[in-house]
């Protein structure tokens, strides 16, 4: 069995958000997927298997098996285009429990169709921002994560948490966010979720579906720039389209391996 290595939310290789992706023949056991998850050591493996109209999709960190997720649905696009399971001009089609995501080529990028997850506005929990060490402008929820922002990128950029502290005050995991200073991107932002077993996240593609809809309202626009500032680094490119977020990003594979393991 093929299991595949693409870096996402970039176009160089050991950049962006790596996913490990593995095409399943038919349903494979919970426990071999978490195992292959943790074998991986990614922040996601994606496990997929093709229906009638599209594919069954799962997303495992190596501790736990997560609702959504933006980075490795956009390698497992990838990979179907990319090993001819899938022409280029055909959508790919995502069956989740997140229901129905749906995926397509623009050119060199990858275009997603991904649920908007506009946050509320709440207390401050001041434990996680004292696990974070900064002080919020605005502090919310979305259906996942924590979203804060702060008033400066220089701030968001020199964030060292207290990962301990953090794992045991989140459900999933938290984004930081600012304005960005670079004329090249609207806001800037990163992602720490240790109760997820991710103390960063590299790039994470679902959190843009709260934090792109947060900048949206605040700047009054339909079609941001994003950048994660993590030590790989990525950008996601996020449209606004009513109750739903395009998501867009590009991908490189950097790996082929035979997974010697029956699911």
């Amino acid at each position: 069995m093929k299991i595949y290595q693409i870096d996402s939310f970039t176009k160089e290789p050991f950049k962006g958000n790596p996913a490990g992706v593995c095409i399943l023949d038919k349903p494979a056991d919970e426990n071999w997927m978490q195992n292959v998850a943790l074998e991986m050591n990614l922040s996601e493996t994606a496990f997929l298997y093709e229906l009638e109209n599209g594919f069954n999709l799962r997303w495992f960190t190596p501790t736990v098996e997560v609702d959504l997720c933006g980075h490795a649905t956009l390698a497992s696009a990838h990979i179907l285009w990319v090993k001819g399971i899938l022409n280029f001009e055909e959508e790919a089609k995502f069956y989740t429990k997140s229901g129905q995501l749906t995926a397509k080529k623009k050119g060199d990028l990858i275009e997603m169709n991904f649920p908007s997850d506009l946050p509320v506005e709440i207390e401050v929990n001041k434990k996680i921002t004292e696990a974070l060490n900064i002080k919020s402008v605005y502090f919310g929820k979305g259906k996942f994560d924590y979203i804060i922002e702060i008033s400066s990128e220089d701030e968001l950029l020199k964030i060292n948490p207290n990962f301990s502290a953090l794992k045991e005050l989140t459900e999933r995991g938290v984004i930081v966010t600012a304005k960005s200073s670079s004329p090249k991107y609207d806001f800037i932002s990163r992602f720490f979720a240790p109760a997820a077993g991710i103390n960063e996240d590299p790039v994470t593609g679902s959190a843009h579906c709260c934090v792109g809809p947060y900048w949206g309202n605040k700047l009054n626009k339909n079609k941001l720039i994003g950048y994660q500032a993590s030590k790989r680094g990525g950008i996601v490119s996020v449209e606004l389209k009513d109750d739903r977020v395009i998501l867009g990003g590009n991908a490189v594979m950097v790996l082929e391996a035979e997974l010697f393991s029956n699911p």
